[in-house]
């Protein structure tokens, strides 16, 4: 493609040139331009400033141009923890949920989890692909420019191979970048409920040499829960992962203090995932290393549970992220404008905290942010721009309006 300028942005945001993951008061600057320009070459972004520089600046103007009059223009989400590959919903289970039924008791009763797998099993890999990639389109409309999305619905050789080979279909196929993970370390398979050593030595001894071999794989991913994995047998399969060139991250401490942050953080996981259950030892330990704190808020709405204490991670010096942990059993959305309005009405999250953590901060918890997650020069111009609103903080108080008029990825609309 060629150029395109963007003109008379009424509020360009998330303006940043720096790179690393933001935490403490960072958190709540949002740099911003009212009346602004955005220069996009080659699906990058290649300028942007005051339109009065325009007029003052020598800058080529390209043959095509748009008006953006009181629309805001933010980078778009970075979803960093996605399920976003199954096969079938899981409302049956919601209704249980209504009726009282708790989590582990669902999963006791062979839902959860061990349900997906089961209708996984069922489905064959190019329907698999053809579901995914609907749910994909959906949610880049919805504003998402990056997402990681997890297997961990296999627990097979052949099944989890199977959603790996879909999400890297979808990496080839898909116009946003997408990132791995290999979770096949999610639940017990009903035949190893009694044999867990057994299982474990299937993920490290046979699923792991052929995620390599085929290059299926970003990160490696634990479950690391009470009755799922133990801290000990996380770091036991994450530094097997190490070992092949994949980089941890960890679902920790969300029905539990499962141990799970100490665990991440011990072996350097590149972020840890939920964090309803968190003392001072592991906000302690996340605050002082360089793992990101992923927050999950709709699936604590969509459980019942506790929200995330953000303000208190914040506060302490952690690095926190956002994502929508879009899954059919316990968050069956993958709209992350939701994630950003429950992150400031639930979490007390300012908006712009809520921003940064779902956009640059999300970025970093992939690896991404060299490509997307704030507007700077050289990145990908993977852009929000929406309907014309008096304050960014009107985007998570509006909770029920779609604020999106359109959504740009790689320069073009989408």
């Amino acid at each position: 493609m060629g150029s395109l300028l963007i003109r008379n942005i009424g509020n360009l945001a998330g303006t940043r040139h720096v790179g690393q993951a933001l935490r403490n008061a960072e958190m709540s600057v949002l740099p911003a331009i009212r009346d602004a320009y955005l220069l996009v070459t080659d699906e990058h972004v290649a300028g942007f400033g005051p339109m009065a520089d325009l007029d003052s600046k020598s800058i080529k103007l390209p043959e095509h141009s748009i008006d953006a009059i009181g629309q805001t223009v933010l980078p778009c989400w970075c979803d960093s923890h996605t399920h976003l590959v199954y096969a079938a919903s899981r409302e049956e289970e919601f209704i249980d949920k209504i009726k009282g039924l708790s989590y582990t008791e669902i999963a006791a009763r062979g839902g959860g989890i061990l349900n997906s797998a089961r209708k996984l099993a069922e489905t064959s890999e190019d329907e698999l692909f053809r579901l995914s990639w609907n749910r994909l389109q959906e949610v880049i409309a919805l504003g998402t420019g990056a997402v990681e999305i997890k297997s961990g619905y296999g627990l097979t050789v052949e099944n989890e191979l199977k959603m790996l080979r879909v999400i890297k279909k979808l990496k080839e196929n898909a116009s946003i970048p997408i990132r791995s993970s290999f979770l096949a370390a999610h639940a017990y398979p009903q035949q190893f409920k009694d044999d867990h050593e057994g299982y474990i030595r299937l993920i490290i001894d046979e699923m792991l040499p052929r995620v390599a071999a085929e290059r299926l794989a970003d990160f490696i991913d634990v479950f690391c829960e009470e009755g799922f994995f133990n801290p000990e047998e996380t770091e036991r399969i994450c530094l097997a992962g190490i070992g092949y060139g994949l980089v941890p991250k960890i679902h920790a401490n969300q029905l539990n203090l499962s141990g799970g942050v100490q665990t991440g953080v011990k072996i350097g996981a590149i972020s840890v995932d939920h964090l309803e259950k968190m003392d001072d030892d592991a906000i302690d330990a996340l605050a002082s290393s360089n793992t990101i704190g992923t927050l999950l808020p709709t699936a604590a709405f969509f459980l019942r549970m506790p929200f995330q204490p953000a303000r208190k991670l914040i506060d302490a010096g952690c690095a926190i992220a956002l994502a929508s942990d879009y899954n059919p059993g316990s968050s069956p959305s993958g709209n992350m404008n939701l994630v950003m309005s429950v992150s400031c009405i639930q979490m007390r999250l300012l908006p712009e905290e809520a921003i940064n953590a779902a956009t640059l901060n999300g970025a970093h918890a992939m690896n991404l942010a060299d490509e997307v997650g704030s507007i700077s020069i050289g990145k990908r111009a993977n852009l929000i721009f929406t309907k014309p609103i008096p304050s960014l903080s009107y985007l998570p108080y509006a909770f029920g309006s779609n604020l999106i008029d359109k959504v740009m990825i790689n320069g073009e609309f989408v």
